[in-house]
This record gives structure tokens, C-alpha cells and sequence, in this order.
């Protein structure tokens, strides 16, 4: 299997799970505090939503290219 199908099949495997899932969370940490013995810590939780578009531009792509790449070969 050659990279440019690894490329293709990763693309199309990123946009279906962006199709079901539709966003992902990440915590994020900021840096800590100290005032004498007390620590403070704040960790954020973000969200990222994916658009539909998104989703459905990698798969089309991944496609194309799978289709290019076995074309050319």
C-alpha cells in the first residue's frame, strides 16, 4: 500500500468520525498559582464542533484521491 492511499483512506476515516461524532473536548490547563502554601490550578474544559462540510469535504476528497491514486497507477 503506498502513502498516497494511506493519505486517502485516513482522510475518509477522519471525516466519517467527524460526521458522527460532531465535536470533540479537550482540557486545557493554565498555569498555577501560588500564594505562599495555597496552589491554584485552573483547568478549562474546551469543545471544538466540526462542521458538517468538514466532514463531508474529507470524505470526498479521500475519495477522489483513492480514485486518482488507483487511476494513475
Amino acid at each position: 500500500m503506498n502513502t498516497l492511499r494511506i493519505a486517502a483512506i485516513v482522510l475518509m476515516v477522519s471525516g466519517l468520525l467527524g460526521l458522527i461524532y460532531g465535536s470533540f473536548s479537550y482540557t486545557k490547563e493554565s498555569e498555577d498559582v501560588r500564594f505562599g502554601p495555597v496552589e491554584l490550578s485552573i483547568k478549562e474544559k474546551k469543545t471544538v464542533n466540526i462542521p458538517v462540510w468538514a466532514g463531508v469535504g474529507a470524505i470526498v476528497i479521500g475519495g477522489g484521491i483513492l480514485i486518482y491514486g488507483s487511476r494513475k497507477s
